[in-house]
């Protein structure tokens, strides 16, 4: 089990998984994205300019595209240390639509701008295009 080393996320893994023997991995490359100086403003606030961040980095913060090149650099390690295991991650969203990004091949505008709609999880299993970009 992989999470980010942000509390909330690691608050989740505990919880969720209080008592199991399974090991927790702690990894910053499964950071929400850095808004910079919109941290801690509402989601409508953030949402009004998620476009505009794809490729430039919120105003003290990182863009989605360094998002996407984290979680690409984990995706990679994932796959040559598990290859073939089941693991869980536990992350945020901006890891979600780069993950989505990169093993679907779904535009990164797309993923982003798609009405979230909650479910107890995702299931994405690489395929042989997921080993040429990663």
């Amino acid at each position: 089990m992989f999470s980010s080393d942000l509390r909330r996320a690691v608050e989740t893994a505990e919880l969720a998984f209080q008592g199991s023997e399974i090991p927790l991995y702690q990894d910053a490359r499964l950071r929400q994205c850095n808004y910079g100086d919109l941290n801690g403003a509402s989601t409508a606030e953030v949402s009004a300019t998620r476009l505009d961040r794809i490729e430039t980095p919120f105003p003290n913060g990182e863009s989605y595209r360094d998002v996407v090149a984290r979680t690409r650099e984990f995706l990679a390690d994932l796959m040559r240390e598990h290859d073939g295991e089941r693991v869980l991650v536990i992350a945020h969203s901006a890891n979600r639509w780069a993950i989505q990004h990169l093993l679907h091949g779904k535009p990164l505008a797309d993923v982003i701008e798609a009405p979230f709609e909650w479910q107890p999880g995702w299931e994405y299993v690489p395929d042989e295009r997921a080993a040429t970009i990663l």
